[in-house]
């Protein structure tokens, strides 16, 4: 575009760039503003003979220019190019003032300078590129130069087109977030407009600059947090108005965006300034309308009115204040017919504040209606009103979204964000309102407009999230034990998991916690019927381990012991499942199941691979397991051998553990092997018994390399029991043990017997410590070892070895002693010299005694005469000396001490071995036992009557004998 003169350019150009009010940023060119050469040829001649120092500069600043408007828009701003001509404008500042031609010059300059830069933003905004800080600069230095000769002769307004360029400047900062450099051009144009009195202002875009400026001004101290000068500049602008409608709009404008901005921030404290603001720009809307001379702009200032008492009700819904905001609502739908979306949702959230749901509802409903209401104003109302509503307002929310189903497209996002809403925070919750809402987003979320919203590829994400709310609502209800609404919820969340080969897996897992829900309902045939569905998408060890649970709780043994052997057969089979089916098994009463569980359990510790727990825990839970019910003796004596076997195998540190773990582990078995040793020995199963003795003194008898406690004790007690428990099942059982046998046993009551002589049971043989418990097991020791050697020939001096060794010991009994010569001297297998030398030891310790016991006294005696009577005869001195022997004892008794019917038996019996040697003729030995017979029935009190008869017969016979000198047989007494 080319003109006359410079002079007509300046006369009619109009303000060089154009801009949309809304948001302050340069939009279209009405001109480009190019300055053409300058065609008159005064001008030029004058322009051409000028001369002086600042026409190097003005050269200088010419060909920055010239490199400017040949610069490409492609390639970024040089640094250099701004910086030039910045220290050009700096040197002819120091040349000011300027002659009017020179100003010409400037203003040209400044001009081409403003027009590049021009083509340049337009260029870089068609291509989408932001204007660079570079780019400012230059605007900076055209404002600059413009400014430098302001005062040009010839140019009308020459302080308002430099104000002009200051002002564009200046927006171009403040979009370049360089506050400080804007606010400094708003200034200087603000400086430059002031010398002027707002009166005598008549041009439009004079009037509209001052406006923009002090808008500029303010919204650039807003920025910089500066909100009392912000708002006095607001005020300030009210001056400058000019009774332009437009202008009443702009300043309503700002007034309504700083409200907005202070009110977002959701401050109780600024809410209240937020409404001053606001209250400022409906008011200014007022005005404006009674001055507005247009239909446009009357009705841009209505649709500004409105939106401020819309925020105004925004305002008041903040404060609570709901009769405020249905206030507002009321006048925009009276005045003016306003239907806009929020009104609906104001007077909805009002009617909730008052509490009144019923006009709630109505506003809620009326949305379904209107058409006009975007979807995201609709679901964002369905959420508030279920938020304050609560669970009476589920039912509601579900036919408000069912009802906008069925009017307009909803999507798949805004389904998702009701069925979330009505859900709530319900998961989980034991009240009846959380069931409610439960069941009301299941019967939402199953019905099949809504299940259609999630179909396709597009809604997968969608789809993905509000399986992810069902399922997670459904967990959180089964935690709280609520199954029937869980089952509920995860059996809707499967309407959202596609039927296709990358899902198989994911369905799987809902069959599955299907039958875990119905398993917590005791409906085990559904259980079985969702298991057996996974177990065909997805036949792994989780499907495998709930048909075992339902087998557990149909209590079908059979079966479940059968699911555990299948469990091992899976290929995620982890060992970790066999323990979890016992702890079931346990839990469910049904002792077999768990019995098999950790019996299969066992069979992989051979192999070497990681195991729930060690294996000592195992055999002890098995063992523990066994002993709840009655019968299973055989099943934990097996049990536990298999324990000890496994110690031998990989040793006691490796199976028990190390420290002092490994020895509570193994003093574990050991004493409850003792305890069922003694718990069946009492229930008279004594081949049993022996076998847990036996068990026990090997566990025993294992050491640690820590072991400070000597348990030899216990082992040797085990022995001896064992030993015992033999002989004791033998005779029970009416057997006969093998020489085998014989000798295996008579090995552990040897290895007893070594023990009981080794330090390390010096105890048992110390009088202080000794207990009647431990001398009962040194003779038990004794006895068994005694009828074992019995059994065996050539054992005769042993016996007799063994019996003397026991005797002399502290813990001798002389009961004791009593009892090995009642059982030496009876039976096929019995031992005469080693009853006597019991019989009269026994009887030496109790005649020893201060108070002897004469009853034990009289057995002994009389079992001495039957083993020396058997054995060695009647004529044998033997005998007759313990018949002595018993006299002497019975001389000095007092009556009755001695047992008077054992008395008598020794008086009779002595007399009437009399009978015998009479027959025979021996007369010296008949008057042996004649006169025994009567000195002891002298001693025996009631014998008064056999006495004399004995005595008198004694007479008669030693009369007879001396009479015919021969030993003629005579009548003996007999008892």
């Amino acid at each position: 575009m080319k003109f006359c003169s410079f002079k007509w350019f300046i006369l009619n150009s109009s303000f060089p760039p154009k801009f949309d009010p809304s948001n302050q940023r340069i939009i279209c060119w009405t001109k480009k503003m190019r300055i053409a050469e300058i065609s008159s040829p005064e001008l030029r001649r004058s322009h051409d003979q000028e001369s002086g120092p600042h026409s190097h500069t003005l050269s200088q600043i010419e060909s920055s220019i010239k490199q400017l408007e040949l610069h490409s828009p492609s390639t970024i701003l040089p640094e250099a190019l701004s910086s030039d001509l910045r220290s050009a404008l700096t040197q002819l500042t120091q040349l000011a003032p300027f002659p009017n031609s020179v100003c010409l010059s400037i203003w040209k300059l400044s001009y081409r300078l403003w027009n590049a830069c021009v083509d340049l933003s337009n260029a870089f905004a068609a291509s989408g590129i932001k204007s660079s800080e570079e780019h400012a600069k230059l605007r900076q230095v055209s404002a600059d130069l413009l400014f430098l000769a302001a005062d040009v002769v010839g140019i009308p307004s020459p302080a308002f087109k430099c104000a002009s360029f200051f002002y564009k400047t200046g927006l171009v900062w403040h979009d370049l977030n360089k506050f400080d450099l804007a606010s400094s051009c708003f200034e200087k144009a603000t400086d430059l407009v002031s010398k002027v009195e707002i009166s005598s202002i008549s041009d439009y875009d004079e009037r509209k600059l001052v406006l923009n400026l002090n808008l500029a001004r303010s919204r650039t101290a807003w920025e910089v947090s500066d909100r009392n000068l912000s708002i006095m500049l607001l005020s300030r602008s009210k001056n400058a108005l000019f009774g332009i409608s437009e202008n009443y709009k702009a300043l309503a404008s700002q007034y309504l965006m700083f409200g907005k901005v202070i009110l977002s921030k959701n401050e109780v404290s600024g809410v209240n300034e937020a409404l001053k603001l606001m209250n400022e720009a409906l008011e200014l809307c007022e005005k404006g309308l009674r001055i507005a001379k247009t239909t446009e702009e009357t009705l841009a200032l209505k649709d500004l009115r409105a939106k401020a008492l819309r925020f105004i009700a925004a305002a008041h819904l903040q404060r609570d204040e709901f009769d405020n905001v249905l206030k507002c609502v009321r006048v925009l739908r009276d005045g003016g017919g306003d239907q806009h979306p929020s009104l609906s949702v104001l007077a909805m959230k009002a009617w909730l504040g008052l509490a009144r749901y019923g006009e709630a509802e109505k506003e809620l409903k009326g949305m379904v209606i209107n058409k006009g209401i975007p979807e995201g104003v609709w679901v964002s109302a369905v959420e508030s009103f279920f938020q304050a509503a609560g669970t009476a307002g589920a039912d509601t929310a579900k036919s408000v979204f069912l009802g906008l189903l069925g009017r307009c497209h909803v999507s798949a996002g805004s389904a998702f964000r009701v069925v979330n809403r009505v859900v709530g925070d319900s998961g989980g919750g034991s009240g009846e309102g959380s069931r409610v809402r439960a069941k009301v987003a299941a019967e939402l979320v199953s019905d099949e407009r809504v299940v259609a919203l999630f179909a396709g590829e597009e809604a997968s994400k969608e789809r993905t999230a509000i399986h992810a709310l069902l399922w997670n609502c459904a967990a959180e209800h089964f935690r709280s034990k609520d199954f029937q609404i869980s089952a509920e919820l995860f059996e809707k969340s499967m309407l959202y998991v596609p039927y296709d080969l990358g899902n198989r897996m994911l369905r799987a897992k809902g069959f599955r916690v299907l039958c875990l829900c119905h398993l917590g309902l005791s409906q085990l045939d559904q259980a079985e019927e969702y298991i057996t569905e996974a177990e065909k998408l997805q036949p792994d060890i989780a499907s495998a381990f709930l048909k075992f649970k339902i087998y557990l709780q149909r209590k079908d043994h059979c079966n479940a012991i059968a699911q555990v052997q299948a469990m091992t057969s899976c290929l995620d089979f982890s060992p970790d499942f066999l323990s979890l089916s016992a702890h079931e098994a346990v839990a469910c009463q049904s002792l077999p199941v768990a019995v098999a569980s950790l019996s299969h359990l066992l069979n992989f510790y051979s192999l070497g691979k990681p195991m729930p727990a060690m294996e000592v825990v195992v055999f002890r839970t098995l063992v523990t397991i066994l002993t709840k019910e009655t019968g299973h003796a055989s099943d934990i004596l097996q049990y536990i051998k298999r324990a000890l076997d496994r110690v031998s195998e990989i040793g006691a540190d490796c199976f028990f553990g190390i420290g002092e773990v490994g020895k509570r582990e193994k003093n574990w078995f050991a004493v409850n092997a003792w305890n069922f040793g003694v718990q069946i020995g009492k229930e008279k199963s004594y081949g049993i018994s022996a076998q847990f003795f036996r068990l026990a003194s090997e566990f025993y008898s294992i050491k640690f390399d820590a072991d400070i406690e000597d348990y030899n004790l216990m082992v040797c007690k085990s022995l001896i029991l064992c030993v015992s428990a033999i002989i004791a099942d033998e005779k029970q059982t009416n057997s006969t043990l093998l020489e085998t046998e014989v000798k295996a046993a008579i090995e552990l009551s040897d290895r007893a017997g070594k023990i009981l002589l080794s330090s390390s049971a010096i105890s048992l043989q110390d009088e202080h410590k000794e207990t009647s418990t431990e001398s009962d097991f040194i003779f038990m020791h004794t006895w068994s070892a005694y009828d074992l050697y019995s059994r065996l020939s050539d054992m005769g001096q042993k016996q007799m070895l063994l019996i003397k060794s026991f005797a002399s010991s502290k813990s001798c009994n002389p009961l004791h002693l009593l009892q090995i010569g009642l059982d030496a001297s009876q039976g096929p297998r019995s031992n005469p010299e080693v009853a006597g030398f019991a019989l009269n030891s026994c009887l030496s310790a109790l005649l020893a005694s201060p108070s002897p016991d004469y009853q034990y006294v009289a057995l002994i005696l009389r079992k001495l005469i039957s083993v020396s009577t058997i054995f060695k005869g009647d004529t044998d001195d033997a005998v007759i000396s313990i018949y002595k022997q018993a006299y002497r004892i019975m001389v000095g008794l007092k009556e009755g001490e001695y047992p008077t019917e054992e008395a008598k038996w020794l008086s009779m019996t002595a007399w009437n071995r009399a009978a015998l040697p009479l027959r025979l003729g021996q007369t010296e030995v008949a008057q042996k036992w004649m006169n025994i017979g009567l000195e002891l029935a002298k001693k025996v009190p009631g014998m008064q009557t056999y006495r004399s008869c004995m005595e008198d017969f004694v007479s008669g016979y030693e009369k007879k004998f001396l009479e015919l000198g021969n030993g003629e047989n005579r009548p003996i007494m007999v008892s």
